[in-house]
């Protein structure tokens, strides 16, 4: 069962959402909040596995909230789900913590996979925010680390689709291999890149060089 929290101030919205997967089977929305002022001091009680949050929140801020709540649950999975797809938003958003980042556009369906995409360890994005968020890391791309990092041709091809927001099945059936193998060149580019997450590993790569 994945446990769902949801902190969203549109009451019709947050309901819609929490409704839509307590009705799926193996997934149930535990709570919704209307802020973090409200959700930080349960939320270690209620220890969910993912997290769906607004960024534009009365009071403290989505990003802000995101940020105190790595401090508190650090392998929290989160994904923002909102109306902003301006860069910096997106940029901040993941730089805070959040491994996933939808329009308030996509189906309830589709959010469900994200939901399912992100607790095996995905980051789920819409094909636009994942562009956007290629051309983010692009641009503030640093010169090469000095010690050379060394990716197999497998694994180069799996980052350059993490890099486009592609899932863990996708990559796959592209490679004709095991999704649990995935997962597995994964751990071996965390471990290379230093890296904890998928998108600061494709931050990483970019920095030093390593995806064009």
């Amino acid at each position: 069962m994945v446990k769902v929290v949801i902190v969203e101030d549109n009451p019709i919205f947050r309901e819609g959402v929490a409704a839509f997967i307590n009705a799926t089977d193996g997934f149930n929305c535990a709570k919704t909040f209307e802020k973090y002022e409200l959700l930080l001091p349960e939320i270690e009680k209620i220890n969910p596995d993912v997290l769906i949050s607004d960024i534009n929140l009365p009071g403290m801020s989505g990003i802000d909230g995101v940020k105190e709540v790595k401090k508190l649950l650090p392998n929290l999975k989160i994904i923002m789900l909102t109306v902003y797809e301006d860069d910096k938003r997106i940029f901040n958003a993941l730089v805070a913590g959040a491994s996933g980042y939808l329009s308030k556009k996509t189906p309830p369906a589709k959010i469900l996979d994200a939901i399912e995409e992100i607790y095996s360890g995905g980051s789920p994005m819409n094909t636009n925010i994942a562009r956007k968020v290629v051309n983010l890391l692009r641009s503030s791309s640093e010169s090469k680390s000095e010690k050379e990092i060394l990716l197999s041709s497998k694994e180069k091809i799996i980052l350059e689709n993490l890099a486009t927001g592609k899932n863990y099945k996708f990559i796959a059936e592209e490679l004709n291999i095991s999704v649990h193998t995935v997962r597995y060149y994964i751990k071996q580019i965390y471990e290379k890149l230093h890296s904890s997450s998928q998108s600061e590993a494709v931050a990483q790569a970019y920095k030093r060089g390593l995806l064009d």
